[in-house]
C-alpha cells in the first residue's frame, strides 16, 4: 500500500521544469562581431626545420632548446602597427593640446577683461573719495560764509535801528529795521525762518529815489548745511 500511495502522489505531482522566455535582439551583439573578425595571424617565431630522413636524424641530433628565428614580415607588421598606434596617440595628445592652449587664451582675454573693469572701479572709488573728501571743506567754508553774512545782516539790522532812533528826520522815514517772521508750517521743517528786508530811501535834491533791498530767504529754498 505504501509503494503504491507513493507511486501514486509522485504521478500527481506536476514536474519541475525552467522555462525561460527569449526575445531574439535585432541588433547584433558587438562581442560576437569582434569575435568574428578576428583573424588567425602567422605566428613570429618560425620552428627550426624537422629531420625528415634518417641521415638527418643520425647527423643532426635533434635538440628541444633550439632557438627559433623570427619572420621579418611579421617583425615589420608588429612595427607598423606600432607606429600607427604612436602616430594616432600624438595626434590626440596634440588635439588635447590645442583645446587645453584655446582655454587658456579664453581665461586669459577673460582675467584681462576683469582686470580692466576692476582698475576702472578702482579709479571711480578714487575719485568719488577725492570728491567726499571735498564735501567737508565746502561745508566748512560755507559755513564761514554763512557766518559773515549772519554778521553782516545784524550789523545792517543795528545800522537801521540806530538811523531810526539817532539819525536825521530826513532818514527816519525811509529807514525800516528788519522784519522778523515765523516760517509757516506749509514748509515741512518747523523750524522758523527769518525773512529781514532793509530799505533804505534817500531823498536827494532830485526827485529821484535809490532802493537797496537785501532779501534773505527761508531755509526751504536755500538750504545750507
Amino acid at each position: 500500500m505504501g509503494a503504491s500511495e507513493s507511486a501514486l502522489s509522485s504521478s500527481q505531482r506536476p514536474a519541475d521544469e525552467i522555462t525561460t522566455v527569449t526575445e531574439r535582439s535585432e541588433v547584433a551583439d558587438p562581442i560576437l562581431e569582434r569575435l568574428k573578425s578576428l583573424k588567425i595571424s602567422t605566428p613570429i617565431l618560425t620552428s627550426p626545420p624537422t629531420e625528415s630522413s634518417l641521415t638527418d636524424i643520425l647527423v643532426r641530433k635533434p635538440s628541444s632548446s633550439a632557438p627559433s628565428t623570427v619572420d621579418p614580415k611579421v617583425l615589420l607588421e608588429l612595427f607598423s602597427m606600432y607606429r600607427d598606434y604612436q602616430e594616432e596617440k600624438a595626434k590626440k595628445i596634440s588635439k588635447n593640446q590645442e583645446e587645453i592652449e584655446n582655454k587658456i587664451e579664453v581665461a586669459d582675454a577673460l582675467a584681462v577683461k576683469l582686470l580692466q573693469r576692476l582698475n576702472y572701479s578702482v579709479a571711480a572709488m578714487k575719485i568719488t573719495s577725492q570728491n567726499l573728501s571735498e564735501v567737508h571743506a565746502l561745508q566748512v567754508e560755507i559755513g564761514e560764509l554763512k557766518g559773515r553774512l549772519t554778521e553782516v545782516i545784524s550789523n545792517c539790522d543795528a545800522l537801521c535801528r540806530r538811523i531810526a532812533t539817532e539819525g536825521p528826520e530826513s532818514l527816519r522815514s525811509s529807514v525800516k529795521p528788519f522784519a522778523v517772521a515765523a516760517a509757516s508750517p506749509e514748509n515741512g521743517s518747523g523750524s522758523s525762518s527769518l525773512q529781514s528786508v532793509i530799505q533804505i530811501q534817500r531823498s536827494p535834491p532830485s526827485e529821484t529815489q535809490s532802493v537797496i533791498q537785501i532779501q534773505r530767504f527761508p531755509p526751504s529754498e536755500t538750504k545750507l548745511d
